[in-house]
């Protein structure tokens, strides 16, 4: 253990990896906010805590089998020619229910309150979204895991770097979600990132890779404007004031 703690190649894959699980546990921290919204506001924080905790621990149990991830990848079934093994069954489901509770989430913010009568008057238990939030937790670990193990050979390092970037999730985590409540336009581009995760997490069940880079850069683009707009919103607006025109030769 202590030539673990005084080697600096793992200090360097710690940090790494602690940033990697940060970036992608954006989503996460986002879909959770999301579902806890639904509860009471007594019960958010609440919620959110056991929610990225259950993350914690399903990504630490996820690297202590790491010989059942690896067997993952062995083929159940072919569709169509295209050989399902179990991680990318799980990825597609998890793809397919993430798409699925994006779209009614939007559904109910556009239509609940002046649509359907029953729609705007459920109220998510405690418990449903507890089970929501480790569905998609068990999807999102195990994408995680998965790129945690291509980086680093040292299970310890892996534990470690789950566990920090848990607690700095949890820092934030009530921040960010206050936030995205409190502007539904920050709301909709949230729930439309996540349709757009869930379409790349099917695509990569069915091997098609499509480089996350481009829908992290694409939703930070996005918020950066809609953060722009935000602040317009609150300057007051100034009349237009017309130039008088100008004449030729004046």
């Amino acid at each position: 253990m202590l030539e673990l703690l005084t080697n600096p190649q793992a200090w360097i894959a710690f940090a790494t990896l602690t940033a990697l699980e940060l970036v992608l546990g954006i989503d996460n921290i986002i879909f959770i906010s999301i579902l806890v919204d639904k509860l009471p506001a007594a019960r958010r924080e609440f919620a959110r805590r056991i929610g990225l905790l259950m993350a914690m621990f399903m990504r630490i149990g996820l690297l202590l089998v790491l010989a059942w991830i690896v067997g993952l990848v062995a083929p159940l079934f072919t569709v169509a020619g295209q050989e399902i093994s179990g991680r990318d069954l799980i990825l597609i489901l998890g793809g397919l229910f993430l798409i699925w509770k994006s779209t009614t989430e939007i559904h109910q913010s556009m239509e609940g309150e002046h649509g359907d009568d029953k729609a705007s008057a459920v109220k998510a238990t405690f418990a449903s979204v507890i089970l929501q939030i480790m569905i998609v937790d068990l999807v999102f670990s195990l994408d995680s895991i998965i790129t945690a193990v291509g980086m680093v050979d040292d299970v310890r390092v892996m534990i470690g770097a789950v566990i920090a970037s848990v607690l700095l999730m949890m820092l934030f985590a009530g921040a960010i979600g206050r936030f995205v409540s409190n502007h539904p336009t920050i709301k909709m581009l949230a729930l439309s990132f996540l349709v757009v995760v869930g379409v790349v997490l099917v695509a990569e069940g069915f091997d098609h890779h499509v480089p996350k880079g481009y829908v992290y850069f694409a939703m930070a683009f996005s918020v950066v404007v809609e953060m722009l707009n935000i602040r317009m919103r609150k300057k007051p607006a100034k009349p237009v004031e017309l130039r008088p025109p100008h004449m030729p030769g004046s």
